[in-house]
Order: structure tokens, then C-alpha cells, then sequence
């Protein structure tokens, strides 16, 4: 039976009023799938409860930082000691320093680090340094990787070709991008050809290392190979975005998992503990070109907020004390061998790309490697999932170009009430 959502309804409306779309990030408001979106109350563990009083198994975590599930103890406690001392000085705290050696001590390529309040603003930064220190102008990106809202990074993908300073969002001018160049994730002998003609110019290549935000899409080993060896040989920075993937695929990021060690490193989510935080970092000989050491100037009233500092402390030392990793990838492997067999027994085209506690189900039945075979998925028949998983207690993320997080929250009796919502929802697609 379909759940009640009266207030959530009502309130969607009012907020429309106020807020354009209703919401204060388009990927909360169902755009990809269709109805209104659910308005949350709280949160505990790994449910979410809306004010209809409908309770959902969280697979998005606040689009990642509960990876421990909200409202976890040591995270909670941490915030309200440091609520008890002010919310924000506008000057230096010690808070800011302990961060900063816990994230040095756990990223490989990370030997000084910056604190923002979020991921735009941690990609926004980088890409400003990156050209300071090169003296160069061109960024590459792939099609399909998100990185916030940054003028230069806001490139739309072409249809497997390169795609030369075209603006994605009207209010970015052509100006902002022309330096922009947009190649296809996975694609060796386009990026290696990009650098054969413009190699000297190009300042910095940053990309998601696992990309969350057109499906999960896992790169090949060669495509990371290549990467660091071109930018190396021609003096580009390798920037990690890894807002999504830092201390969720490994404490220490995807660069710990697979090996290669970028320039400079973006960081967010899972750091800030549910709190608004971001961060850039890298080599020393890059960051010392920041100001107040260097020319390149980037600043923040709010950077460094103690409240966010002390959720962050806590939320590292939780994941270094508990490892939560090995029994995170073992229950997202199951989940997913689960979900195909399901999708297979019922005949649905699928795939499932899985690496540690990020997964997408694709339905689509080609391996999804890049953008070119991620948009050809059955964007409609995932909008019927998407809303047969809401009615089934399930709560996905919204889109069929979303990652899903799972967090250590969930238990082997969240994993088979999962499926079963599936099975239910499988089922009902196919007979539509």
C-alpha cells in the first residue's frame, strides 16, 4: 500500500512559495523521479522519519556523511561540548589544527590542508591554486563528474566527443569556461591526445576517482594510470574530488584503495560528521602558494567553525577506532547480489556497479563506464522503483544518476527487509 504523505504534500507546496523549486538543492526535489518529495522530521541510526510519521531504511545518509549512522553517540557528544563554548570566534582554535593532523595522518597525498564549509568551495579553491602555482589556465574534467557549482567546473558533457567551454547553467559566462576542457571518463587516448596538443597549457585534471554523481562509475586501472603519468610529464595537478570518496571507500580515501597519489585532494562530507565542512589539500610546495603564505588568495569567515571542527575530530577518531570498512563492503556486496538476483529473476535489463559502501542500480545492461552509457539507462522504469522502494520503508537516493551510501547502522535484518521491498518492487515493475 502506497504511504501517506498529506503533510509532507502541504508543506512542499508552502515551501514553494519561499524557496524556488521548494528546495535548497535541486537534488532533493524529486526532479528525477517524479511526485513530491517527502519532508524529513529527524533522523536516528539508520532511519529517517518523515512528518507523516512514515519511517524509511536511510541508503543516502545525508548523501554520505553518516556513514556511522546518524546520530551516533561520539558525534553527538562532541558537538554539544563544543555548543557549550560559542558557535563561531572568526579567529584561529585548537580544534582546527587537531583536524588538520587526523586528515594529514589519513590521506597519503596530504601534507597541508585548508578547511572550508563544503565541497563547491573545496573544488572551487583547488582550481584556483592549481593555476596560481602553474602559472597555466586549462582544467580537464570528465563528462558526468560533479563538483559543485563552480562557474568553470559547470561544463556541459558532450555525447562522447570533447566538448570545448560550452556553460551547462545559464549565468555562467562563455568567458568563465573557455578553459575548460571536458573529456570522457575512462578513455585513455583522449586524455593522452588532449595533453600531446595542449599539454603546456593545461594547469590541472580533477575528476572523481570512484564518480558518484552520475551512478556509481568505477574507473579502470589503466584510466588512473594514465592520469597521474600525463600530468606528471607535463607538470599538470592531479586533483582527487573526493568529497564523496574520502573516508568512505578506505579512511584513507579511493587514492588509499587504489594506490595513486594525486597532487591535491578535495575533501568533504564524511569530515564535517553531518556538519557543513570541506577541505583542500596537497603537496606542501602547492599548498604554500595559498595566501597568507602565498599570492593565491582564498578566505572564509565561517572556515575552521569549532562546532564543525569538533564533529569532524570525533567522526575520524570513530573510523579509525572502529574500521568499520571490511563489514561495510561485505553488506553492500551481499545487498547488491541480492538486488540483481532479484532484477535478473524477474527479467529487468540491470547492472550493479558496487565498490565499498557505494552502489547504483543501473537499469541499464551495459557495464556503465562512462557518462555515453550511463544516459541511456531506463530512467522511467528507475522512477517507478524509486517510488515502489519509498512505499516498501526504503529510502533511495532520488535519481538514477545518484550514488546510494550504506552506513554501519544497518543490520543483517535491515539487509533481508531491503530485499524484500525490492522483491515487492521488481515485481511490480515487471508486471507494469
Amino acid at each position: 500500500m502506497p504511504l501517506s504523505h498529506v503533510k509532507s504534500e502541504a508543506h512542499f507546496a508552502r515551501a514553494q512559495k519561499v524557496i524556488p523549486g521548494g528546495v535548497n538543492s535541486p537534488a532533493r526535489a524529486f526532479g528525477g523521479v517524479g511526485g513530491t518529495p517527502v519532508i524529513i522530521d529527524r533522523a536516528d541510526g539508520p532511519y529517517l522519519y518523515d512528518i507523516d510519521g512514515n519511517r524509511y531504511l536511510d541508503y543516502i545518509g545525508s548523501w554520505g556523511p553518516h556513514i556511522l549512522g546518524h546520530r551516533h553517540p561520539q558525534i553527538m557528544d562532541a558537538i554539544q561540548a563544543s555548543l557549550q563554548k560559542g558557535t563561531s570566534y572568526g579567529a584561529p582554535c585548537e580544534s582546527e589544527t587537531v583536524l588538520a593532523e587526523l586528515v594529514i595522518a589519513a590521506v597519503p597525498s596530504i601534507e597541508k590542508v585548508r578547511m572550508v564549509n563544503s565541497g563547491t568551495e573545496a573544488t572551487m579553491s583547488a582550481i584556483r591554486v592549481a593555476r596560481g602555482f602553474t602559472g597555466r589556465n586549462v582544467i580537464i574534467k570528465f563528462a558526468g563528474c560533479y563538483h559543485g557549482h563552480v562557474d568553470s567546473l559547470l561544463v556541459q558533457a558532450g555525447s562522447g566527443a570533447l566538448t570545448h567551454g560550452v556553460p551547462s547553467s545559464p549565468g555562467v559566462p562563455a568567458g568563465c569556461t573557455a578553459d575548460t576542457l571536458s573529456l570522457p571518463y575512462n578513455d585513455c587516448q583522449q586524455l593522452e591526445d588532449t595533453f600531446s596538443r595542449r599539454g603546456g597549457e593545461i594547469a590541472a585534471v580533477i575528476l572523481e576517482p570512484v564518480v558518484g554523481n552520475m551512478g556509481v562509475v568505477i574507473p579502470t586501472p589503466e584510466f588512473l594510470q594514465t592520469l597521474q603519468r600525463v600530468c606528471r610529464q607535463h607538470g599538470a595537478v592531479l586533483i582527487f574530488d573526493e568529497v564523496m570518496t574520502g573516508f568512505r571507500l578506505a579512511f584513507g580515501g579511493a587514492q588509499e584503495r587504489f594506490g595513486i597519489r594525486p597532487d591535491m585532494t578535495t575533501l568533504g562530507k564524511i569530515l564535517g560528521g553531518g556538519m557543513p565542512v570541506g577541505a583542500y589539500g596537497g603537496r606542501t610546495d602547492i599548498m604554500n602558494s595559498v595566501s597568507p603564505v602565498g599570492p593565491v588568495y582564498q578566505a572564509g569567515t565561517l572556515s575552521g567553525n569549532p562546532v564543525a571542527m569538533a564533529a569532524g575530530i570525533a567522526m575520524l577518531t570513530a573510523l579509525k577506532e572502529l574500521n568499520p570498512y571490511p563489514a561495510l563492503e561485505t553488506f553492500t556486496a551481499r545487498l547488491c547480489v541480492g538486488l540483481s538476483a532479484l532484477a535478473g529473476k524477474y527479467g529487468l535489463p540491470h547492472t550493479i556497479p558496487q565498490i565499498g559502501s557505494m552502489f547504483t542500480l543501473f537499469f541499464n545492461p551495459e557495464v556503465v563506464t562512462s557518462y555515453d552509457v550511463a544516459k541511456h539507462s531506463d530512467t522511467k522504469r528507475f522512477a517507478r522503483y524509486f517510488h515502489a522502494m519509498l512505499d516498501g520503508g526504503v529510502y533511495l537516493a532520488c535519481s538514477q544518476y545518484e550514488a546510494n551510501f550504506v552506513s554501519a547502522a544497518l543490520t543483517e535484518e535491515h539487509l533481508q527487509a531491503t530485499l524484500q521491498a525490492a522483491d515487492r518492487a521488481l515485481e511490480q515493475i515487471a508486471r507494469s
